[in-house]
């Protein structure tokens, strides 16, 4: 007796085995339908970015829903699903703490939406374009490195959430929109500096002041969420002295992704503009050797000084 009892429960067993297995296939299948269905539907006609937030949104909700169905279906013993995710977050608070934290990451930046994707961010060291957004981590196309200018890699980034809680995030797209760029610009002592600096403010002004007008405007928007201001938006030039002329500093506004070109543009015409005058040359690291008797000022000469001397004498 005890025998066939035990066989009973056995292939009782096994059939009820079987059916949980036929359940979560067929659970599987019919939420791949729906999704295949829904997304056939609403990705119709739709731009590239509108298509993925359709993507990820669809996801989103697929995915929990399934997870609930298919653990309904093995763990039908419980009561109530709150007994079942309590049980299972208990497990994963202790198994899966790095994981939970990325979750947490993904939560945070839902809710306070730090970046989106198409911004351009650093976080930490890692800088690029946000090209993708998931549950446990999102991705770059990488800027700099060995790239300069903030130019693409070629390289994708694949960063976990939970970085965020610990690194430093910066977003070159998010409020102002639009980052300060300067040029430094050497050119010798002997050379007419003030005519330098006049004709790099032209430079400046000539590529620089349509985008200040629309800075302006976008200053004011961003003042209204962030305490942002600047009391000059035209572009500068800044001089200072260095050890092998005069600098001459060139200021100005350029967008993120525009700040290689930009550079470009400024320096052909810088070029064309010092060849045409002759009293205008770029200083460079050289060695040469200063005479005060002959190129000295007057009255620092050392003859000035003898002269000074003995006529105190006298």
């Amino acid at each position: 007796m005890n025998t066939l009892n035990s066989l009973h429960d056995h292939l009782v067993s096994g059939q009820f085995l079987e059916s949980k297995i036929f359940y979560t296939i067929l659970a599987i299948v019919i939420f791949w339908l729906i999704k295949k269905l829904v997304m056939t539907v609403m990705l119709r006609d739709r731009d590239v970015q509108v298509q993925y937030r359709i993507r990820k949104t669809v996801a989103y909700i697929i995915y929990p829903l399934a997870f609930l169905v298919i653990g309904r279906i093995w763990f039908a013993g419980f009561q109530a699903v709150s007994t079942y995710l309590g049980l299972l977050s208990a497990g994963l608070a202790i198994a899966l703490q790095t994981p939970l934290v990325n979750l947490a990451g993904w939560a945070f930046i839902l809710w306070r939406q730090p970046f989106k994707v198409g911004d351009r961010i650093q976080l930490g060291a890692d800088r690029g374009d946000v090209i993708d957004q998931r549950i446990l981590m999102f991705s770059l196309m990488e800027i700099g490195n060995w790239v300069d200018s903030d130019q693409s890699t070629g390289r994708v980034i694949h960063i976990p959430n939970g970085k965020i809680f610990n690194e430093v995030l910066a977003n070159y797209s998010q409020g102002f929109q639009y980052i300060w760029n300067e040029i430094p610009v050497l050119v010798t002592f002997e050379s007419d500096w003030r005519k330098a600096k006049l004709l790099l403010s032209e430079i400046a002004q000539r590529h620089g002041t349509s985008l200040s007008d629309s800075a302006a405007s976008k200053l004011r928007e961003a003042a209204k969420k962030f305490m942002i201001f600047y009391s000059k938006l035209t572009p500068v030039v800044y001089t200072t002295v260095k050890d092998c002329g005069v600098m001459l500093t060139i200021r100005y506004l350029c967008e993120p992704r525009r700040r290689r070109g930009s550079e470009q543009e400024i320096w052909e015409d810088i070029l064309d503009a010092f060849a045409a005058h002759g009293d205008i040359d770029f200083a460079y690291p050289t060695q040469r050797f200063y005479s005060n008797e002959t190129e000295g000022k007057p009255g620092t000469r050392p003859d000035a000084f003898y002269s000074t001397g003995d006529a105190e004498k006298a």
